[in-house]
């Protein structure tokens, strides 16, 4: 199996990441923070560790700013109904996963008003565009750093900037990047981050979280028992504990602390280039096979590694099919949980077939799939 479905979960993961997760199973299966013994001392120095190694990640300058959660949806639906109340304001865009829409949906039935900024399929959301927007009761905007559909690159930096001077919280939703594109929380002026385990961190699926700026308090969307305070009958108010009620996913977290590890050893900018080489072969190759139709950013153009086509008389969910029974090779067909991102593709009553490669895909891998997508719109066309 050729895997390019990295965008949805990344697979492989580094040989330290399952080693890791077995270690922890087998050997310090406790429940962190919960007792004194030698087992729940060392989950509790697990979990620890991986919330400075994401701190490092992000430059957070304090480890109890990040709160673990289930994924990057759980980490959205904390930060937006922990924060926004009825009158409130919110401005986001419109290539936004399902992730973000939906929650965002819910709240405006319930008195959010939320505006949608349009969105250019090859620069994103223009800073200017998300000035105009802004209100006397605007209070977040809450945005994807790369589209899951296009890899269109959101500018974060220029957009927090504009939150600072006007003193609006500002969301992001790293998804597509973290792993892979730099991000400096405090230089970007992101207020809450969210971010998955899964993904381009190279851990396990069922863990993510979320960065939270000291200055910021949100409601719980969960009570119950942290290991602290348990005296009390009020949820506590320090953080991580204000938001991990309950047992956490002791080996999952401590595969992504593995999977960071692994980054950092090996270096983000090598395995951008990696993911930029890969990406900018397979468009330039797609851009040769007669019958394909390409969407987003062209090639040269800086975007996250997802590349969206279709080939013309062929629905996505056919090319994938064939894709994975003949040739061996995993792709997405779909609308990919993001409705809005294919209304403003066009794509909406069929999606579009995804590929989305890794730091462990080879040039060999794009090639052999350039080579079949040839072959399936040779005989479609």
């Amino acid at each position: 199996m050729i895997y390019l479905d990295n965008a949805a979960t990344s697979w492989p993961k580094p040989e330290s990441v399952y080693q890791t997760v077995d270690k922890i199973m087998r050997q310090t299966g406790a429940n962190p923070g919960r007792s004194g013994h030698t087992m729940a001392v060392e989950a509790s120095r697990i979990v620890q560790e991986t919330r400075e190694l994401v701190s490092e990640l992000f430059v957070i300058s304090h480890s109890s700013q990040v709160v673990f959660t289930l994924n990057v949806t759980d980490s959205l639906n904390l930060a937006l109904k922990g924060l926004l109340q009825p009158g409130d304001h919110v401005i986001t865009s419109s290539i936004e996963h399902n992730a973000m829409v939906r929650p965002l949906e819910a709240l405006r039935k319930n008195g959010v008003e939320v505006s949608k900024v349009a969105t250019s399929l090859i620069n994103g959301v223009s800073p200017q565009d998300v000035k105009k927007e802004i209100k006397s009761n605007t209070k977040l905007i809450a945005m994807t750093h790369a589209s899951n559909v296009t890899g269109t690159l959101n500018p974060i930096r220029e957009i927090g900037k504009i939150a600072k001077e006007h003193g609006i919280i500002f969301l992001v939703d790293s998804a597509q990047t973290a792993g892979v594109f730099p991000i400096n929380v405090e230089e970007m002026n992101i207020d809450l981050l969210a971010f998955p385990g899964h993904k381009s961190l190279l851990g396990c699926q069922g863990v993510g979280g979320l960065y939270i700026n000291r200055r910021l308090v949100l409601k719980t969307l969960r009570e119950g028992g942290t290991g602290s305070k348990s005296e009390s009958l009020e949820q506590p108010d320090e953080l991580p504990e204000r938001y991990e009620s309950g047992t956490l996913n002791t080996p999952g977290i401590g595969g992504l602390g593995a999977g960071i590890k692994y980054i950092i050893a090996t270096g983000m900018e090598k395995i951008k280039k990696h993911d930029e080489m890969l990406t900018n072969t397979l468009l330039a190759g797609l851009n040769k096979i007669p019958g394909v139709i390409l969407y987003g950013p062209p090639l040269g153009h800086q975007r996250a590694s997802v590349v969206s086509f279709n080939i013309k008389g062929a629905s996505s969910g056919e090319v994938c099919s064939i894709l994975d029974r003949s040739f061996q090779i995993a792709v997405r067909p779909g609308l990919h949980c993001a409705p809005d991102a294919h209304q403003v593709l066009g794509t909406l009553r069929g999606g579009t077939v995804r590929i989305s490669p890794s730091y462990f895909t080879t040039e060999e891998d794009i090639q052999t799939c350039l080579q079949a997508i040839a072959i399936i719109a040779n005989e479609i066309c």
